[in-house]
């Protein structure tokens, strides 16, 4: 993890060694005060670089000099202003400019163990969320790396301000978002991970560390879900010699009140098979992943405790192997589950909707939440429709989906509404039960979030289907490729933004 700092400008001192990015937004970046001093201070070299190679401070642009100066090992500029195609929050904005400078420091032939991120005056309010770029994108996970070795990292980055007073502004800033960060970390640590260390009895004692941050943890094991009637998930676990569990978390911010609590609910199968009806053997592995929607919950979980966010929140997962054996539900089983209603099991491997409504119902029964928000990797047809750049949203309420759809455009973590409608949701009515976990290919995504529907009632609710960008196979400034905690920093600017409402 990079360790982040703040303080007034650094310049470049004799013996430092120093490795330098200056942030440059737009064609107006050769007028600003830092871009004068430290040109003047190289001796015109950057103000060169700059015509030589046609710089005019759009994202994606750099010019590197290597050893400008006697005490400079290298000075780069980076470009930041979004192409006008490209809309972009301020925020967003500042977090990709962040992860690039990462990136770019990453990339130089020269290494560097600390480095300084300087900025204009213009850009000193957005300081918090460059350095949460920064550390995003600076994150590894390489605990398993030993015949190898690990590669050199980036372990320490000043941001640097013209102005004492920005710098301290920064650094009250940061407090919030490095928890945010750490929280982000989290979830990508736990969907990393392999399904052979991180099973459901693992998963429930990392999420038991989270009561040092305030939390409190409950955890109901198999024979209370049983007495519960948690058919649906129970029957997902049952070809599995590992034990299930939900695990429940309360954030409790605002005790004084009678308000009811914002509920995240997760899927959280730690490796699925497919059970019975098997997966091809290709990209299973991918398949510890299937628990990304659990790990995000416990990520948001985690921010709001860690800025003890004045809200009350309760965090459920259901963990669970979805695997094959001679006790493995088969297709045509048929469940109950904690709602009372019955599903006719057709796929084994449409697993997640199981465990996900008895979480629902089980959430909306027993802490009459004022809304609830599940996250899943749910369906792979909905990375045939939107790719890894948007998680499809599904809702039964249009002024949650708004909000949802907002907290997406300021994180750049994205949403895209789907349709849904009872000609959809007429498809899942089964001929033997109450319905089918199944209705056919064509529309599944909708399909799936109309099974989950039929258990939420009236309380306003919205599924987020992640299974396009849980896991991505290409990394980002900020997304490495693998896990890219996709889901937190969204929930977590989704509460800001319900508490400035409320």
């Amino acid at each position: 993890m990079i360790d982040i700092s703040f303080s007034t400008e650094v310049r470049p001192q004799g013996g430092t060694g120093l490795s330098a990015i200056l942030f440059c937004h737009g064609e107006s970046f050769a007028q600003g005060a830092v871009f004068r001093r430290h040109d003047e201070a190289l001796g015109g070299a950057l103000s060169r670089a700059v015509a030589l190679r046609d710089f005019t401070g759009k994202a994606g642009q750099a010019v590197s000099l290597i050893a400008p100066a006697k005490d400079v090992a290298q000075f780069h500029l980076l470009g930041c202003a979004p192409a006008a195609d490209e809309p972009q929050s301020a925020g967003t904005a500042a977090r990709l400019a962040g992860g690039e400078a990462v990136k770019l420091l990453k990339a130089s032939s020269i290494e560097a163990s600390a480095a300084v991120l300087l900025l204009e005056a213009g850009q000193a309010p957005l300081a918090a969320e460059i350095a949460l770029g920064a550390r995003l994108g600076g994150y590894r996970f390489d605990r398993y790396r030993t015949i190898t070795g690990k590669a050199p990292a980036l372990k320490a980055l000043c941001v640097a301000l013209p102005e004492d007073g920005q710098a301290e502004a920064a650094r009250t800033g940061w407090k919030e978002l490095e928890g945010l960060g750490e929280s982000v970390f989290l979830t990508r640590d736990l969907v990393n991970e392999p399904a052979n260390v991180l099973f459901p009895e693992e998963f429930t004692r990392r999420i038991r560390e989270l009561e040092s941050l305030g939390l409190e943890i409950e955890v109901m094991d198999r024979a209370r879900m049983e007495e519960l009637g948690f058919g649906a998930l129970l029957g997902v676990a049952q070809g599995s010699e590992k034990l299930p569990f939900t695990v429940i978390m309360r954030h409790k911010g605002d005790a004084g009140s009678d308000r009811a609590p914002l509920a995240f609910i997760g899927k959280g199968v730690t490796f699925d098979s497919g059970g019975i009806s098997i997966k091809p053997a290709a990209g299973m592995d991918e398949m510890k992943m299937d628990m990304g929607g659990a790990a995000a919950v416990v990520g948001v979980m985690s921010a709001l405790a860690r800025r003890q966010a004045p809200v009350n929140a309760v965090g459920v997962v259901g963990l669970v192997e979805n695997m094959v054996s001679g006790a493995a539900q088969r297709p045509g089983d048929i469940v109950k589950s904690h709602s009372g209603q019955t599903i006719e099991v057709l796929n084994t491997d449409a697993e997640g909707r199981l465990v996900l409504a008895d979480l629902l119902s089980y959430t909306r029964q027993t802490f009459s939440p004022a809304l609830m928000v599940n996250l899943a990797t749910l369906t792979g047809a909905i990375v045939v429709a939107l790719g890894s750049n948007y998680a499809g949203l599904f809702s039964n309420d249009d002024q949650l989906a708004g909000a949802l759809a907002r907290a997406g455009e300021e994180t750049g973590e994205a949403l895209w509404r789907m349709p849904m409608g009872a000609a959809y949701n007429r498809r899942i009515d089964s001929d033997i039960a109450d319905m089918k976990n199944i209705g056919g290919r064509p529309g599944s995504s909708i399909l799936a979030a109309e099974f989950l529907k039929r258990f939420v009632g009236d309380t306003p609710w919205a599924h987020l289907d992640i299974a396009g960008t849980a896991w991505v196979e290409k990394a980002t400034s900020i997304t490495p490729k693998g896990a890219s905690g996709f889901g937190v920093r969204l929930l977590d600017q989704f509460v800001r933004l319900y508490q400035a409402r409320h």
